[in-house]
């Protein structure tokens, strides 16, 4: 049946494909449309706004039965969410290649983009969602609680404990913010104009409570602050009402940053309009709605700016909103920084970034037994070992269990080739599906991301996440992905994605160690070729070869 429907992946350890290198991405592509996992699993919209698994139902019954049908020295070619080619190639080959959403630059426009989408020739892959690894709020949940705790450290505070975290948006990727700011010990007041929104993440365990009147939310929020307790308030109404509000009641929170969906005019709720009504005024009048959504990211940056000037810790948190502020008229958009560049950047130049991994068996006990192995095998990592006791305790798992933590150079390597003999020795269920979010130390070219301000002006150079999409794929990466847009949206990033199974063969043991090696490696030659002396350092630690690296 071609058409809207529940969708769940396979569990256990019964093939339906012919090798798990197979069965890997067609339980995953499922997975990303589990209803406890998608945005709009009708619309095959995983999260972002509209970042699809599949171009359209059909496309996607399509990539089922080709992978169905697959054998084990042939590839997959997805367009677009489109399947489009199936090759001979080898064993040791990706199962799966994907593109998503490139455009040739002088075409490179939301409006061409648009077009092309409206005509059923491409969809938005976003980034996990058209590469068939995400892994519902956690996701990006540990990347956030990663950026907080670092802006902590870098302010000398420990943690958030008594202090008042300002921000906005509730959806699939802003769901993480409450958990994030708790985690770190925080008080937190996150803006949401989507009730329903605010609902599914009070519900899924993120988010502590949800309320709709501005002074109430400030009282409960600025007594967690007082009794330096942590605290998550979800606050219903609009964040370019609601920050200028602060602002006016003189009230100026220790930290603000943003996640509302910037990146998509469409997607960002413009004020004065509830959810429903702007459902309505996004298809009866686009252009009215995407003119209406950029006035309102102005005024939203405008306040953001003016809590930076009176002593409030501001940043992008990689949603875009400062370049749409900017294309606005609003000339000191940029005034406050990035998160990576801010916070972030050490961690790339030694390889450190998201490492996530799924169990395809669909038991808990899967995880919690690699939890375990990874605590066991970095015992000095006290940020990690926080992360994970707190994950297990306060984590829900969406769709297949799942866990993300931030492993660099040679750690990788070391928690999968371990995972490959849990698999092969029964310990684990069935195999490990092995990822990690594109946004990482060697994956991104993203000028107001992961690539903001490098120290060589190379922001906008994306031969890097192309050079890192090939060199996975040679090195024998289960699917490799390469796309256009991200989380900032079309004409603003390039990134690749790579995945991998640790089946338990002596031959997945191979291709482990090369992926789970270069894949991170990338980052640091990327830094070290920017002149980042940490990330050249690194390199002569661990040996990596870099031919005119002095």
């Amino acid at each position: 049946m071609s058409g809207p429907r529940p969708v769940r992946a396979p569990r256990g350890n019964k093939l339906t494909c012919k090798s798990w290198a197979i069965e890997a991405p067609f339980r995953m592509i499922q997975n990303n449309l589990d209803p406890e996992v998608a945005q709009r699993p009708d619309d095959l919209v995983v999260y972002g706004g509209r970042g699809q698994a599949a171009r359209n139902w059909e496309c996607f019954d399509a990539i089922i039965n080709s992978l169905k049908e697959l054998e084990e020295d042939e590839t997959l070619l997805v367009q677009s969410g489109k399947p489009v080619g199936v090759f001979k190639t080898h064993k040791d080959a990706p199962r799966v290649l994907i593109a998503n959403s490139n455009l040739v630059p002088k075409w490179a426009t939301q409006e061409h983009f648009d077009k092309l989408v409206a005509d059923g020739l491409m969809m938005f892959g976003q980034m996990t969602a058209g590469s068939w690894i995400y892994i519902g709020t956690q996701g990006i949940l540990q990347g956030t609680y990663e950026t907080l705790a670092s802006l902590a450290n870098q302010r000398g505070w420990g943690s958030l404990k008594g202090k008042f975290v300002l921000t906005a948006g509730l959806g699939a990727m802003g769901g993480a913010q409450p958990m994030a700011i708790t985690m770190n010990n925080g008080a937190g007041l996150i803006v949401e104009a989507d009730p329903e929104q605010a609902e599914l993440r009070k519900k899924a365990g993120y988010l502590d409570m949800i309320v709709d009147d501005f002074e109430e939310a400030l009282s409960l929020v600025l007594d967690a602050k007082e009794k330096e307790i942590p605290r998550s308030v979800g606050l219903i109404g609009n964040a370019a009402e609601i920050f200028p509000a602060l602002l006016t009641s003189d009230t100026i929170p220790d930290v603000v940053t943003d996640q509302t969906p910037a990146h998509d005019f469409l997607m960002y709720i413009p004020k004065g309009l509830s959810a429903a009504a702007a459902d309505e005024l996004r298809k009866s009048n686009p252009e009215e709605y995407t003119q209406r959504a950029i006035n309102s990211m102005t005024e939203h940056v405008a306040a953001m700016l003016e809590f930076q000037k009176r002593g409030a810790e501001v940043f992008d948190y990689g949603n875009n909103i400062r370049q749409r502020a900017f294309d606005n008229g609003l000339e000191d958009a940029f005034e406050f920084p990035g998160f990576v560049p801010a916070y972030i950047r050490p961690l790339f130049c030694e390889g450190k970034g998201p490492f996530r991994w799924v169990a395809l068996s669909g038991e808990e006990e899967d995880i919690y037994k690699t939890d375990q192995v990874i605590m066991d095998m970095f015992p000095e990592n006290e940020n990690l070992l926080r992360w994970l006791r707190m994950a297990k305790e306060l984590v829900p798992f969406q769709g297949l269990p799942a866990r993300i933590c931030w492993l660099g150079y040679g750690e990788r390597v070391k928690a999968g080739l371990k995972f490959n003999e849990m698999v092969a020795s029964g310990e684990l269920k069935a195999p490990i599906v092995i990822g990690r979010d594109h946004l990482d130390s060697g994956s991104v070219a993203s000028p107001n991301r992961e690539t903001e301000g490098m120290r060589d002006g190379t922001d906008a150079v994306s031969d890097w996440p192309i050079l890192n999409a090939l060199v996975n794929a040679v090195g024998g990466a289960t699917w490799v992905s390469f796309h256009h847009g991200g989380g900032v949206g079309i004409g603003y990033s390039q990134h690749a994605g790579m995945v991998i199974v640790a089946d338990g063969t002596p031959e997945a043991a191979v291709r482990l160690e090369r992926v789970l090696t270069t894949d991170p490696g990338m980052g640091i030659i990327r830094h070290a070729d920017a002149g980042y002396q940490l990330a050249i350092e690194t390199a002569k630690k661990h040996g990596i070869k870099i031919p005119m690296m002095k």
